[in-house]
């Protein structure tokens, strides 16, 4: 995902997003306890666009 691609959203979208994001991180974190997770670059990945997320619900709440 890339910022371009999400930056002409709307607030629920992004809202709604974010909450997926942070669940599927979630997931990952927890199989990655449990040593079921074995491409771990998908936590990297899943951290990342929860930052994108956040910097386009930023800049939609600041117009």
């Amino acid at each position: 995902m890339k910022y371009i691609d999400i930056k002409d959203k709307s607030e629920a979208e992004l809202t709604a997003m974010l909450k997926e994001k942070k669940l599927e991180l979630f997931t990952l974190n927890a199989k990655q306890k449990t040593m079921q997770l074995t491409n771990t670059t998908e936590l990297r990945v899943a951290k990342k666009d929860i930052a994108r997320i956040q910097t386009a619900l930023t800049a939609v709440r600041s117009k």
